[in-house]
């Protein structure tokens, strides 16, 4: 069902246990001849990849708002940031998959060599589900795996897509295949001998669920998971850009991203004058039918996730927050009980759930803080730990505050962004593993040792 109006929008049949037989069998054919290939001829591959998939940005863009609800002036942004991972991820290739050599022995060759792991399934989401998926097909392909790719079930044309724009550039049959399967058939794939490795993107619950499938196997798992990713706005901050960029950070894709931002602690000096500015940037967003051009927000997934969003405002109303946002001029534009107005909360602390469990929603509490130390306890006082964003003029004080937090990205004056140069991880609830940069490659590979004394 779309979440624009709830009408039926793509239907498609799961697979049958032979059908996901067949698939694996096929796969690891397929890349028994593709580890083979070198790394040259597979970035050719991934190259064209990218200009197919440029080719149909259009189509691509409409059925992302289709499917999931993003306004269609933001969809296209997908496209351009698959473009940037896939593309820094075929550069940085040569030298993440180079041969380790020792300092020589004479007498002796000694080299370790990066070797692909054979079949890696990726299971990825609804709300980003190109760029989130690129982060691990991509830099797979190109180490000589083969690719398993399930999407969820409220977008399953992506995993199409991205089976067609690998066979528009060359890509071998078998390499890259899209499965649609229910709950319980993905998690028996995961436990099933010849699955290599699980790259999960996902709810915390769900990542339990696969990680316990996995346990049962020694096999690897990358498991990016859920985020309540806070921002400390300092005495020394950029007022105008903070409540900007903190506003987009907050309610960009209906606030369903995993590192938007959920929280917001800010010096009690400036406070009153940054809460004015956020409210401000606040009402010059547009809900509605994410068709509409001037629409900056969307529905939300489903009406259940609008409902609990709502809910985690009336609790948190309830015990003493004060919303700054009246929701009526917002609602007017409204299709249906998944559209929700942009919410400020103020008043918040930490007794409330709307401050410490994941909302994935359009809502955002701020707390005003006394110093940067109180900062960074109330950012580390959570389950989770994906992004932490620090706005400030001093890049050693950001130094500082960052060496003491518990996350796997710091950023100074931006947001809710992933730099496909650096590790892309998360700690505590957050999950585990590491995808992009050269790290990224560590994972989807194991080494393997030679060590030859000459005759």
């Amino acid at each position: 069902m779309t979440p624009i109006d709830g009408t039926l929008y793509v239907e498609r049949r799961l697979l049958s246990e032979v059908e996901i037989h067949t698939a694996l069998k096929d796969s690891r054919r397929a890349q028994l001849e593709w580890a083979r290939t070198a790394l040259s001829d597979r970035q050719h591959v991934v190259k064209e990849a990218v200009k197919a998939m440029q080719s149909i940005e259009s189509d691509v863009a409409m059925e992302i708002t289709y499917q999931m609800g993003r306004p269609l002036s933001q969809s296209p942004g997908e496209i351009a940031g698959f473009t940037e991972r896939a593309q820094k991820m075929t550069a940085l290739a040569p030298a993440a998959l180079a041969e380790v050599v020792p300092e020589p022995q004479p007498g002796f060759t000694r080299f370790i060599r990066r070797v692909p792991l054979g079949v890696v399934f990726v299971v990825a989401p609804w709300n980003y589900p190109y760029l989130t998926a690129v982060n691990a097909v991509v830099p797979a392909l190109l180490a000589g795996n083969a690719v398993l790719l399930k999407h969820s079930s409220q977008t399953p044309l992506c995993s199409e897509r991205f089976v067609e724009i690998f066979d528009r550039a060359g890509l071998p049959n078998g390499l890259l295949q899209a499965l649609h399967l229910s709950h319980a058939r993905t998690l028996d794939l995961v436990r099933r001998p010849g699955v290599d490795f699980v790259a999960f993107t996902g709810s915390v619950e769900g990542g339990h669920a696969v990680q316990s499938a996995a346990s049962e196997r020694f096999i690897g798992t990358g498991l990016e998971l859920g985020g309540k990713d806070p921002a400390y706005v300092a005495s020394d901050a950029p007022l105008p850009e903070a409540a900007r960029d903190l506003a987009d950070g907050a309610f960009f894709n209906a606030g369903q991203s995993c590192c938007g931002i959920e929280r917001i602690y800010v010096h009690r000096s400036i406070a009153e004058e940054f809460i004015e500015a956020i409210v401000a940037e606040t009402l010059r967003q547009r809900l509605g039918d994410p068709r509409d051009s001037d629409t900056t927000i969307g529905p939300v997934v489903r009406q259940s996730a609008a409902d609990f969003v709502r809910d985690q405002i009336q609790a948190a109303v309830a015990a003493g927050a004060r919303s700054l946002i009246d929701p009526k001029p917002f609602e007017q534009q409204a299709l249906g009980r998944n559209y929700l107005a942009p919410q400020i909360l103020i008043d918040v602390d930490h007794s409330m759930q709307v401050m410490t469990e994941e909302s994935f929603g359009p809502v955002v509490g701020i707390m005003a803080v006394d110093s940067d130390e109180e900062a960074v306890e109330r950012m580390n006082d959570s389950r989770y730990g994906l992004t932490a964003s620090i706005w400030t003029s001093d890049e050693d004080r950001a130094l500082q505050m960052g060496q003491s937090l518990q996350t796997g990205t710091i950023f100074m004056n931006r947001c809710d962004y992933l730099d496909p140069g650096l590790a892309w991880t998360g700690v505590k609830d957050s999950g585990r593993g590491t995808t992009l940069s050269t790290l990224g490659y560590e994972v989807l590979t194991r080494p393997q040792s030679f060590h030859f004394k000459k005759g």
